[in-house]
């Protein structure tokens, strides 16, 4: 029998998530972004099943041409641009759209070969201070752009806001009102919501939305669990208990001796670590399901293994299914426990653990 801790993807989960998106921006365009393995669901399996995206959004060239040798054929927008030169052959073989967001990016549009016009983004900084070109030189820039022959005449332009999981934030305020006047009088399409936005920033819609963390079901308002948000999880990381010992009061439980038995208790192990990518600084109180029943985990997670006080599950034997998130038990709980945040969890590194498809 093989170890385990495995990773379940819900492919009928992240469809609903992406008819979620659909009823919140309903006459937008969907980039659906899939960098980073798609979040670590797996970039080919995600974008296959996302058949009504209108485009996916990646970090750079590798991931790109995952998808295209995965037979995906929507546009694929590189959101860091091209990195050099040299990519621009590829790019322009793999059809893919550009972000053009600082001016050492021109003398590489400039010695482009001119036999496929590059769809290009321009890309403004309101107020993120992480990539784009200041609100001052918008018009310049896009004006240089067009004077390109490998650039198509559509640019389009886009930002990224920096506080918009959080509902009535000026600085998203500020953003947007600059976005809006720095591209006045300018036909051209807009993208300027993500996730966050795409919930609670309905006047940031505009012609394309971003949805990243919605996708796979979890809400970047943490406020807002992601089951109020009509959203299902799609990856659950699940494994079994491979131990079920009767410890005795003062009992200390893994290394370091870090959590003592406060009465005689049943301690579970599990087979699951910080080597199969759970958190290594979640603290004890950590919720895990056992059977469907919440426990905690407790001391500290080691390589291989995480314990669990089963005193909420006295039934447990060898052999019972356990939950570390997922169906049943939000990412966003477990991120909090560890002191991170759900992004960091779904894209962890999980090399020897098994992945399934369901949905």
């Amino acid at each position: 029998m093989s170890r385990p801790a495995s990773v379940v993807i819900n492919l009928a989960a992240l469809e609903s998530n992406f008819q979620r998106v659909r009823q919140l921006a309903p006459r937008q365009k969907i980039m659906a972004v899939v960098k980073a393995d798609a979040y670590g669901h797996g970039i080919g399996r995600i974008a296959r099943r996302l058949a009504q995206a209108d485009a996916f959004g990646v970090a750079c060239l590798e991931e790109a041409r995952q998808l295209r040798d995965a037979g995906i054929r929507q546009p694929i927008v590189l959101l860091e641009g091209p990195f050099s030169a040299d990519e621009l052959p590829a790019i322009q073989q793999l059809d893919l759209e550009i972000v053009i967001h600082h001016p050492q990016q021109f003398p590489m549009l400039a010695a482009a070969g001119r036999d496929h016009a590059l769809r290009t983004w321009l890309k403004i900084d309101t107020g993120m201070h992480r990539l784009g070109f200041p609100p001052a030189e918008v018009a310049a820039a896009r004006e240089q752009l067009l004077g390109y022959a490998a650039v198509s005449r559509d640019i389009r332009l886009m930002t990224h806001l920096a506080s918009a999981n959080e509902p009535g934030d000026a600085l998203t305020t500020r953003q947007l009102q600059t976005f809006a006047d720095c591209t006045a009088g300018m036909v051209a399409e807009r993208s300027i919501a993500n996730s966050a936005a795409i919930l609670d920033w309905p006047d940031s819609h505009g012609d394309w939305v971003r949805p990243g963390l919605l996708l796979y079901g979890v809400s970047p308002n943490v406020q807002r669990p992601s089951l109020d948000e009509g959203l299902q999880p799609v990856m659950t990381f699940a494994s079994q208990l491979i131990s079920v010992k009767r410890l005795h009061k003062g009992d200390t439980v893994g290394y370091g001796a870090t959590w003592t038995c406060p009465e005689d208790m049943p301690v579970g192990i599990i087979a699951a670590g910080y080597g199969d990518g759970y958190p290594r600084h979640a603290r004890s109180g950590t919720p895990i399901l056992v059977n469907g029943q919440r426990a905690a985990m407790i001391g500290v997670a080691s390589m291989d293994m995480l314990a669990v006080d089963l005193r909420n599950a006295p039934t447990a034997q060898v052999g019972d299914p356990v939950v570390l998130w997922g169906d049943g038990l939000p990412v966003e709980e477990i991120a909090d426990c560890a002191g991170t945040i759900p992004y960091e969890l779904l894209c962890g590194d999980r090399k020897r653990t098994r992945f399934h498809e369901q949905g």
